[in-house]
């Protein structure tokens, strides 16, 4: 198991001079796992950015920042379009960089709500499954695994469970489209996260650790035991990277609700994670 953290606890946009000092302080830090948000295609040089996160000998994934522009599912085929371009771009850049996994909501736009019919859901999954298809075939050549993200339901009404999780990964049926589960997201939406957990089964490829209130994991009301008892019980051995949030994220800043600081200093959110984190689930 490898442990690790996006870099959107300390910046946003991630350039290839932030990873540059980033990546020695994440390693000091007691990480050996680094996560890149592609928030815009052009903000990093991904060769070089590739040799920083080999250098600093830290595994490497990168994650989606979905806009308003971006998503998959939209009534406007030209943003449906964008974010089939922008899914694409992500994952050459994912390989470029060197990581194997690229993660997130891959559906619609991180913020986006709206009330649908049985009928207008179904008819969404449809075209969603049919969208991931392609992405899938297009990953899998590239040696990219896709790992889509429930939110809870004030982030998107569309994917809110494992269970609605599973259920779109399993009809597109290809070895590259896979799940992350994020443990903020599960204590708002799941009845239980060690069921949650275990209904993603293998299909469980990457996992986000935070606390109830996105601060340091061990900090709030998560409920840990639980967490550790699924992982283990599906034999999960992938990377656990804490995922938190700076207020100058302005992609999402809003859609995720970063209004204050969640620990002393962002140093300590990161620290104090991977300290309680290691113990618990190595």
């Amino acid at each position: 198991m490898r442990f690790g953290v996006n870099t959107w606890v300390w910046t946003s946009p991630l350039t290839t001079e932030e990873l540059e000092k980033l990546a020695p302080h994440v390693a000091g830090l007691g990480f050996d796992w680094i996560e890149a948000p592609l928030e815009g295609l052009d903000d990093l040089d991904y060769r070089e950015g590739a040799a920083i996160v080999r250098d600093n000998g830290l595994g490497v994934s990168c994650c989606l920042a979905m806009g308003p522009d971006r998503d998959l599912i939209h009534p406007d085929p030209a943003i449906r379009d964008n974010g089939m371009a922008y899914v694409r771009g992500s994952i050459d850049a994912t390989a470029a960089l060197g990581g194997t996994n690229l993660a997130g909501p891959i559906y619609s736009a991180v913020g986006r709500t709206w009330e649908m019919t049985a009928d207008e859901r179904a008819r969404d999954t449809d075209l969603l499954v049919e969208n991931l298809s392609a992405l899938a075939a297009y990953a899998g050549d590239k040696g990219v695994t896709l790992c889509l993200e429930p939110l809870n339901r004030f982030e998107t009404s569309f994917i809110n469970l494992a269970s609605q999780a599973v259920d779109v990964v399993d009809r597109v049926g290809h070895p590259n489209m896979q799940i992350l589960l994020d443990t903020f997201h599960m204590n708002i939406e799941e009845k239980s996260l060690g069921d949650a957990i275990r209904l993603a089964g293998p299909r469980l490829k990457h996992f986000h650790a935070c606390e109830n209130d996105r601060g340091a994991p061990g900090s709030g009301n998560v409920q840990w035991q639980d967490v550790r008892q699924g992982l283990k019980d599906i034999g999960y051995d992938g990377p656990v990277v804490i995922e938190s949030f700076t207020a100058k994220v302005k992609s999402i800043a809003r859609a995720a609700a970063i209004w204050r600081a969640l620990a002393p200093t962002q140093d300590d959110l990161a620290r104090d994670g991977v300290r309680f984190l290691k113990p618990l689930l190595a």
